[in-house]
């Protein structure tokens, strides 16, 4: 990790890549916590979501249920930070 912003992720071919943290929250329950990236240098400025834990182990978000929320706090994110621009 390399600050509360930006962290460093490894793909499975060894491959580092710099991304940007956008969003960390628990699910409503507390027993799953959520990470939203993004790769800066991604020209379709996609966003990946993953789980994540305190040993800083992560994996891709496959549950529909935990992706359709992600899309959602992700949604009333964008929907706040355009409310906060006007």
């Amino acid at each position: 990790m390399l600050d509360s912003k930006h962290m460093i992720v490894v793909n499975e071919d060894g491959q580092e890549t710099e991304v940007d943290i956008l969003l960390t929250f628990d699910s409503p329950d507390g027993t799953k916590k959520f990470v939203l990236i993004s790769d800066p240098k991604d020209p379709e400025e996609n966003v990946y979501a993953f789980l994540y834990n305190d040993e800083g182990g992560m994996e891709e978000v496959t549950d529909p249920d935990d992706f359709k929320m992600c899309q959602e706090v992700l949604s009333a994110f964008m929907d706040e930070e355009d409310a906060d621009e006007a």
